[in-house]
Formats: structure tokens, C-alpha cells, sequence
């Protein structure tokens, strides 16, 4: 529930970044759990998620194209039709 939108979101860049590299458009991310699991102190939390009506995704698109995977900087990342709910707050389960 906490750490798999951030890795959505690096994942996403990074499949940008390597098509646009490599002259390709990209293609669709797809996503697959192994060890997915969700702590008990974030019940709640997953509960007040799933009732949150879904918004359209945003999309992602690169502002220029570096001369090397290692050009980009975090500006190169443009997002738009961003509209998020609030925050959920949880703790860090350990």
C-alpha cells in the first residue's frame, strides 16, 4: 500500500527513459505482485483507498532528450492531469 505507487512511478520513468534512448515509443506497464502483503496496522488505511472513487490516470511525458541514459534530471519528467486525493497517512511498519 505505501511503497508499490512510488515504484510504479520510477518503474514508468525509467521504461521512458530507456525507449526513448533506445528510439521506441513505450509501451504499457505492466505489473505483476510476487510477495504481496499488507501489515495490520494499515487497515484502515487500505479500507479508506478502496473507497475512494478512481480519477483518471495522469500521464508522464519527457521535456528533451538527454545525450545518455545518465543525462536525465528530475525536471526532464513532466506530468500532467495530475489530481491526487489527500494524503493517507501510515505509519512504517517494522
Amino acid at each position: 500500500m505505501t511503497g508499490k505507487p512510488f515504484n510504479w512511478a520510477g518503474a514508468s520513468a525509467l521504461q521512458l527513459m530507456l525507449a526513448q534512448q533506445a528510439g521506441l515509443r513505450p509501451g504499457h506497464f505492466v505489473w505483476f505482485g510476487g510477495d504481496v502483503h499488507l501489515y495490520s496496522n494499515h487497515y484502515d488505511q487500505a479500507r479508506e483507498q478502496m473507497s475512494r472513487e478512481p480519477r483518471p490516470f495522469p500521464k508522464m511525458r519527457l521535456a528533451r532528450k538527454p545525450d545518455s541514459i545518465d543525462g536525465y534530471r528530475i525536471d526532464d519528467f513532466v506530468v500532467e492531469d495530475y489530481s491526487p486525493h489527500a494524503a493517507i497517512k501510515a505509519d512504517v511498519a517494522v
